[in-house]
């Protein structure tokens, strides 16, 4: 990867099988197993306790509430193998103690390999950029489908 995250990433990040528009579990912990279980459905995960227990422990650092509805459970792990990303959203919310106080709707999961900090940073930073626009977020509440989170996200990065 390079130092951002480009529009052709995002097939590789985050195909279809790693978004769900179902409503998630209303409760943090819950929400993260839902976003994790996308990634071990997709054949991403290697050991799912391995990349649970890095995703809690990171909670327990600090907050990836990032405010403005967004939620960025995040963690470097040998449980897999290369960069990916999950997508949920949600009617209600799902408090992940971000500093507005607001609950997440939007909700990322980052996941990469323990030694893979400078990919860690760019799809955090490219991410957290993109979301930052008002009709990005808004965009993403409207997706019908799964093509439609993919489109929003290559526009948000062009």
């Amino acid at each position: 990867m390079t130092d951002a995250i480009q529009q052709d990433d995002i097939d590789e990040l985050l195909p279809a099988s790693h978004i769900s528009l179902a409503e998630p579990p209303a409760e943090k912990e819950a929400c993260i197993e839902h976003l994790l279980d996308l990634l071990v459905d997709a054949g991403r995960v290697d050991d799912r306790q391995t990349a649970l227990d890095a995703l809690l422990t990171r909670e327990e650092q600090t907050t990836t509430g990032v405010g403005m509805g967004i939620g960025i459970p995040h963690a470097k792990t040998d449980a897999v193998s290369k960069p990916s990303l999950a997508f949920t959203r949600s009617d209600d919310g799902v408090d992940f103690g971000s500093m507005d106080g607001e609950p997440a709707t939007l909700i990322f999961q980052i996941l990469v390999p323990e030694e893979g900090g400078e990919d860690h940073l760019s799809i955090l930073s490219s991410l957290s950029r993109s979301l930052m626009h008002d009709d990005v977020r808004e965009r993403l509440h409207e997706a019908d489908d799964e093509a439609a989170v993919q489109n929003t996200l290559r526009e948000a990065l062009a």
